[in-house]
């Protein structure tokens, strides 16, 4: 079960208690056995308590946690930490995908303005990958799928298109904002935004 140590099943809080980013269990163990951070215990809504390194190592393993084996017996694994010395919320683009491509255009073909549905539309590059179009902001578009098909390794107005409006890189978003509960860790919900 130590493979455990390297998914991304930690949230960190800053000393705001505000989510900042996720991390590794490999990674918290380390912030938190050199003070940078303290874990959070928790049991239900009301009671969270943060606690050191020291202390952490003692705790008793409870049926939902994960947990590490040492030498020493079996170390429970945090789900949240503080980050005992940082304040700020950093900001973040979110992650160039598909997705978010598709969020930024607002679930519209961006050649016909067409509603579409997830399935119905695919990333098309308005200069084609074969002229040395790159996978950026700037140059990816949610298009109809027909649409995409019928412009093909051509510019826009090659294909008789015309874009409704210039892609742009979206703006910086809070880290808040972009963390996701994937795995559903029931106490990284007392801090994510629904």
């Amino acid at each position: 079960m130590n493979d455990i140590l390297n998914k991304s099943l930690v949230l960190v809080l800053n000393r705001n208690w505000q989510a900042i980013n996720i991390r590794t269990p490999a990674d918290a163990f380390c912030q938190m056995a050199t003070n940078v951070a303290t874990a959070l215990d928790i049991e239900g809504d009301e009671h969270i308590r943060p606690v050191q390194w020291a202390e952490w190592i003692t705790l008793p393993v409870r049926p939902q946690d994960y947990a590490v084996q040492t030498v020493r017996g079996a170390i429970r694994v945090p789900t949240v930490i503080v980050a005992v010395n940082f304040a700020k919320v950093p900001k973040k683009r979110p992650r160039l995908c598909a997705k978010s491509i598709r969020e930024r255009d607002g679930n519209r073909c961006q050649y016909t303005g067409r509603p579409l549905h997830p399935d119905e539309g695919s990333l098309d590059h308005v200069l084609p990958r074969s002229r040395g179009g790159a996978d950026s902001w700037e140059n990816l578009v949610w298009a109809a799928k027909d649409v995409n098909q019928r412009k093909a390794d051509r510019l826009p107005h090659e294909a008789g298109l015309k874009l409704l409006t210039i892609p742009r890189a979206p703006k910086e978003l809070p880290a808040t904002e972009l963390i996701r509960n994937a795995h559903g860790i029931a106490e990284w919900n007392l801090f994510l935004r629904s």
